[in-house]
C-alpha cells in the first residue's frame, strides 16, 4: 500500500466542475469599491500559496466559560494569518472546517459565519484594511464545548474571490512525517501545556501519556521471546503440546491432500502461507484436510502437528481456513517450524465484526480488500461497511445515478448543484481523495472476496438522520426531472417537505438531514435502495441476510411538516403523536427488511425507541452505549427483548479513538482518550458492569456500575441484569472516518487493535468476571475482580504481548499493513535512561541533544536533551518520537 498521503494540490484551474456555479453565491463577500483593482487568479492563487495560517488552541478555561458540566463550556482559540504578500482587497473569502462551532469572535477586523455542519466562512469587516506582506493578523475567538487534540485542527483551508475558481491555502495542506508514513498537521499549534490545553473540565483527572507515563504502564511485562513460541492469535481453546515428539520444519513447504475439500474454499488461507515463506511443494510436509467426526460451532476446528504431518479437521469451510490461519499463527518467521501438538478450537462468539465508516471520507477498494484479509487471518467474520451517511453516499445504485453523482462528492458549490458542500477539512474540489465511490462491479468484487474468507459483508446506508447526501441527491433528481415536466418521477424518491419548517440540529450540526418519515415517497426510496443491494449480493454469491439501518442520532425534521400533520390525523399505523416518528420508521423499514427475508440491525440508541411487539422477532442491534454512563443497562435490556445484541461500546471498540492520551495521537475522542491495545484486552464483555473495577472514565476517573434491579413507582422494570442464562451475541470493532483521511491511517488507526479484537471475540479468558444474573453492585472495591484474576491477566497479557512484539506485527509488515508502531515508554534515572514499549520485542532508538539515532540495548548514561522511539518490526517505518525531558 502506498504510505504516501496524497495532499490537495493548488491548482491555476480546479477541478471542481461546480466553481462556475458556486460564483453567483460568492454575494455574502464583501463587495468593494472601483477605486480596489480586482485579484486576477494568478494573484490569487500567489497570495494562498504565500500565507501562512496557524490554527492553537488558547484553552478549555476561558474566562467566560463554565469549567465543569456541559452546558455553557467552551474553549477559546485562534486563528492567525501572516501574508508573504500584500492584499489590499476585502473581496474575499476564507472557507474552512471548525469541528466545534465558533460561539464568539474577538474581532473587528474578521467575522466567522457558521454555514452548515463543521463548514466556516472567514469574511473581512468594514474595518478591515488589507493583508500587509509580513503582518500577522490573529482571530481569537470562543468554540463550543472542548478542544483536546491537534486532530481537531481540519486541513485545507481555500479562499474563494468572485469570479475566480477557489484557491486552497498551501499551508493548511497536509503533510507526511517521512518516518512513520503518517500524516502531520504543520498548521496545527502543538499543546504545550496540560492543565490548561489538555484539561476538559475541573474535575479531569486523566494523564497526558507522556514517556515516564508510558513507562509505569509498560512497567511489569518483561521482553521475553520464548513467551511468543506455540502462541495463538486468537487464542484456542484447547491447546496441548507434546514435548516428546520433534518439531516440524516448513521450509521445504507443504503437500496439500484436499479430500471432499473445495480448493477455493481454503486457497485464501494458503496464501497467507506464501505470504510467510510456506509454499506448496510436492516434497513438503503432508498439510491433510479431513472431516470433523464431532460437533463444533460454526467455524470450530481441530489441529493435529506430527512431525512431517498436520491434518486438519472441521465440519465447514470458515472451520478449515481457521485451522491454516492458526498454523499461520504459530509460524515464526524467521524459524518456519512448528512444535507438534493437538488443538480444539471453537469461537466465543458467532459475530466477531469489523465496522468501518467509508462515507465520512472514502476509503479504496483495495484498503477493503486488505482489511478483509486480516480480518480472515484472525478469524472476523463480520465487515458492517457504513457506505452512507452526511456527508457522502459511496455506493452506486441502479436506477439512482444522483446518489453518485452528487452525493459521493464534496467541492465548494454553495448550491450543492453538483456535489455537497465541503466538510470535515476535505476543501475544494471534487478531485480530493476523501471523495469517491464503489461501483456496481467494486462492490461484487469486494463481497466475492469477502466470501472467499468466510466473511459476511453487512452494508449500511444511514437512515432517517445521517441522510444529508441522500437528500441532496434526491432534491438534484427532483428538480432535474421537474425540468423536464415529469413530476411523477420527480416525487417518486422524494425525502423532504419543502414545507417543512421545523427547527432542529443533528450533533453533526447540521439543520437538514433527516427523511421525512411520513412520505412514501422516503419508504419508495428505502425499498429501492435495498433491492438494488440485494442484487449485487446475489450477483456475488453472498445473499443478503442483514441490513443495518443506522437508526441513530436522529434530531428530527417532522413536528412543523404539513405533510407529517397530515399523516398524524388519519394514519392507520399506530403513530399517535409526534414522539412516535422515530420508532414508526424503524419499525416499518424493519418489517419491510423482514419480508424480504433480511434481518434487520440498528444502532441501540434507535433501537430502543421501537415498540418490541412491532419489530421483527430476529433483530440486531449494535451497542453503542458508555460503560461509564450506564451503558450495560441498555446492552441488558435489548438482549432480554431476544434480539442480537453486539457490542460496540465505544470506550474500547471505537478504534478511532486515541491510542494514548496525547494531544497529537490520531482521532476522535468523545468517550475515550485512551484506547490503548491493553485496555482493550483487559475488557470483559460478557459482564459489562463488571468494567468499573478496573476502567476509568473519559475524565481518568473511577466509576460505579450499578446492575441490580430498577421499579418505577408503579413496579414496573426501569433497568436491571440480564435474564437467566442470556448471552450477548458478539462483538464489533469500529472505525469512524471523520478524522480519517487516507488509507495508511486508517490502517494505523485499525493494527493492532483488530488482533486483540480478535482475541476478546474468539477466547473467552479464564480471568473474567462471570455475569452475576441477580444483580450486583461494581466499583474500583467491590472486590469482584479478585487478586487472582488480575495476575492471571497481567501473566495472560505478558504473553500476547510479546506475541506481537516478537512474531505477530513482523507479519501485519509482509502484508503491508501500516499498523501503530507505538510510542516508547522512558524515563532517567541518575542520568541513566531506561525504555519499554507496550510490545516487547520492538527495537527502540534515542537521540542526545538532536544527534544521531542510536540502537537502545539496555540503561545507558544520557545527559541533555534526550528523544526516545519505538522502530517497526521489519526496521523500517519508526513511531512517533517523544522527548523524555
Amino acid at each position: 500500500m502506498n504510505n504516501k498521503l496524497v495532499a490537495v494540490a493548488v491548482m491555476l484551474s480546479l477541478s471542481c466542475v461546480a466553481c462556475n456555479e458556486s460564483r453567483s453565491q460568492n454575494s455574502d463577500i464583501a463587495s468593494q469599491s472601483s477605486s480596489v483593482a480586482h485579484l486576477t487568479q494568478n494573484q490569487l492563487n500567489e497570495f494562498a500559496d504565500s500565507l501562512v495560517v496557524t490554527y492553537k488552541t488558547v484553552t478549555n478555561y476561558p474566562e467566560q466559560c463554565t469549567t465543569s458540566g456541559v452546558d455553557g463550556r467552551c474553549f477559546a482559540a485562534q486563528i492567525t494569518l501572516t501574508p508573504k504578500a500584500e492584499l489590499p482587497t476585502r473581496d474575499w473569502a476564507i472557507y474552512y472546517s471548525q469541528m466545534r462551532p465558533v460561539k464568539q469572535v474577538s474581532s473587528d477586523q474578521f467575522n466567522i459565519k457558521h454555514i452548515k455542519g463543521d463548514l466556516h466562512q472567514i469574511t473581512p469587516t468594514d474595518k478591515f484594511g488589507g493583508f500587509n506582506k509580513g503582518q500577522s493578523q490573529t482571530i481569537d475567538f470562543l468554540g463550543e464545548l472542548w478542544q483536546l487534540s491537534e486532530t481537531d485542527a481540519m486541513p485545507n483551508y481555500y479562499m474563494v474571490v468572485p469570479g475566480l475558481n477557489p484557491a486552497v491555502i498551501k499551508s493548511t495542506m497536509l503533510a507526511t512525517d517521512a518516518d512513520t508514513g503518517m500524516e502531520t498537521r504543520p498548521y496545527a499549534a502543538s499543546y504545550t501545556n496540560a492543565e490548561t490545553q489538555y484539561k476538559r473540565s475541573d474535575t479531569d483527572r486523566l494523564e497526558w501519556a507522556k514517556p515516564e507515563v508510558l513507562f509505569r504502564e509498560n512497567e511489569g511485562v518483561a521482553n521475553d521471546p520464548s513467551l511468543a513460541i506455540n502462541t495463538i492469535i486468537p487464542t484456542p481453546k484447547i491447546q496441548v503440546l507434546d514435548t516428546h515428539l520433534a518439531a516440524t520444519s516448513l521450509k521445504s513447504g507443504y503437500r496439500l491432500s484436499l479430500g471432499d475439500v473445495a480448493q477455493r474454499t481454503v486457497d485464501a488461507a494458503l496464501n497467507r502461507l506464501q505470504r510467510l515463506g510456506v509454499n506448496e511443494n510436492p516434497d513438503g510436509v503432508l498439510l491433510e484436510l479431513k472431516p470433523l467426526g464431532k460437533s463444533l460451532a460454526a467455524g470450530g476446528y481441530q489441529l493435529t502437528i506430527l512431525p512431517n504431518q498436520i491434518t486438519i479437521y472441521a465440519a465447514d469451510d470458515a472451520g478449515y481456513s481457521y485451522g491454516i490461519a492458526s498454523l499461520a499463527s504459530l509460524i515464526d518467521v524467521k524459524e518456519l517450524a512448528v512444535d507438534a501438538m493437538r488443538i480444539e478450537d471453537e469461537p466465543r462468539y458467532a459475530f466477531r465484526g469489523m465496522h468501518v465508516d467509508v462515507a465520512r471520507n472514502f476509503h479504496s477498494k483495495q484498503f477493503m480488500l486488505d482489511l478483509i484479509d486480516q480480518m480472515a487471518a484472525y478469524k472476523l467474520n463480520k465487515l458492517h461497511l457504513h457506505m452512507a451517511d452526511d456527508e457522502g453516499w459511496r455506493l452506486e445504485i441502479d436506477g439512482l445515478p444522483e446518489l453518485t453523482d452528487i452525493g459521493s462528492k464534496r467541492c465548494h458549490d454553495l448550491t450543492e448543484e453538483t456535489c455537497l458542500l465541503p466538510q470535515l477539512g476535505s476543501g475544494p474540489s471534487a478531485d480530493a481523495k476523501v471523495n469517491g465511490y464503489y461501483t456496481k462491479a467494486d462492490y461484487i468484487e469486494i463481497l466475492r472476496y469477502a466470501s472467499a474468507r468466510q466473511v459476511q459483508v453487512i452494508p449500511s446506508m444511514d437512515m432517517p438522520g445521517h441522510s444529508r447526501a441522500a437528500i441532496k441527491s434526491m432534491e438534484a433528481r427532483f428538480r432535474k426531472l421537474t425540468a423536464v415536466g415529469d413530476s411523477a418521477a420527480a416525487n417518486e424518491y422524494r425525502l423532504i417537505d419543502p414545507q417543512d419548517k421545523t427547527q432542529y440540529a443533528s450533533i453533526q450540526y447540521y439543520d437538514d438531514n433527516t427523511l421525512n418519515v411520513c412520505m412514501e415517497s422516503t419508504f419508495h426510496f428505502v425499498d429501492k435502495v435495498v433491492d438494488e443491494i440485494a442484487k449485487l449480493h446475489q450477483q456475488a454469491g453472498q445473499p443478503l441476510t442483514i441490513y443495518h439501518i443506522g437508526a441513530d442520532e436522529t434530531a428530527g425534521a417532522w413536528v412543523d411538516s404539513p405533510v407529517c400533520q397530515a399523516f398524524l390525523e388519519s394514519n392507520d399505523k399506530g403513530v399517535a403523536s409526534e414522539k412516535d416518528y422515530g420508532a414508526y420508521f424503524i419499525e416499518r423499514v424493519s418489517n419491510l427488511l423482514a419480508q424480504k427475508g433480511i434481518k434487520p440491525a440498528g444502532w441501540s440508541d434507535g433501537m430502543s425507541h421501537t415498540r418490541a411487539d412491532r419489530m421483527p422477532k430476529v433483530s440486531q442491534s449494535n451497542i453503542w452505549d458508555v460503560v461509564s454512563h450506564d451503558g450495560f443497562k441498555r446492552a441488558h435490556d435489548q438482549a432480554n427483548l431476544g434480539w442480537d445484541t453486539v457490542l460496540s461500546n465505544p470506550e474500547v471498540l471505537y478504534f478511532d479513538f486515541p491510542y494514548e492520551a496525547d494531544p497529537k495521537e490520531h482521532g476522535y475522542y468523545w468517550a475515550s482518550r485512551n484506547s490503548s491495545e491493553r485496555k482493550l484486552y483487559s475488557f470483559m464483555p460478557d459482564n459489562l458492569p463488571a468494567n468499573a473495577e478496573q476502567w476509568t472514565d473519559i475524565e481518568g476517573r473511577p466509576f460505579e456500575a450499578d446492575d441490580t434491579l430498577k421499579l418505577d413507582e408503579t413496579g414496573k422494570r426501569i433497568s436491571g441484569p440480564l435474564a437467566k442464562d442470556l448471552k450477548f451475541s458478539g462483538i464489533q470493532g469500529q472505525i469512524w472516518s471523520e478524522t480519517i483521511r487516507s488509507d495508511d491511517v486508517a490502517e494505523y488507526m485499525i493494527f493492532p487493535r483488530l488482533l486483540v479484537l480478535a482475541e476478546r471475540a474468539w477466547h473467552q479468558a479464564d480471568w473474567e468476571v462471570p455475569y452475576q444474573y441477580q444483580g450486583a453492585i461494581y466499583n474500583q472495591n467491590s472486590g469482584h475482580f479478585t487478586e487472582e484474576m488480575r495476575a492471571k491477566q497481567q501473566a495472560q497479557w505478558t504473553q500476547f504481548a510479546n506475541t506481537l512484539g516478537h512474531k505477530e506485527l513482523i507479519k501485519l509488515d509482509r502484508a503491508d499493513i501500516a499498523y501503530r508502531v507505538p510510542t516508547v515508554g522512558a524515563m532517567i534515572k541518575d542520568d541513566l535512561l531506561f525504555t519499554n514499549t507496550i510490545y516487547p520485542g520492538l527495537a527502540v532508538e534515542y537521540r542526545v541533544n538532536d544527534g544521531p539515532w542510536q540502537r537502545y540495548f539496555e540503561a545507558v548514561r544520557v545527559l541533555g536533551k534526550v528523544e526516545v522511539r519505538a522502530i517497526a518490526a521489519d526496521g523500517q517505518r519508526k513511531g512517533r518520537v517523544l522527548s523524555v525531558n
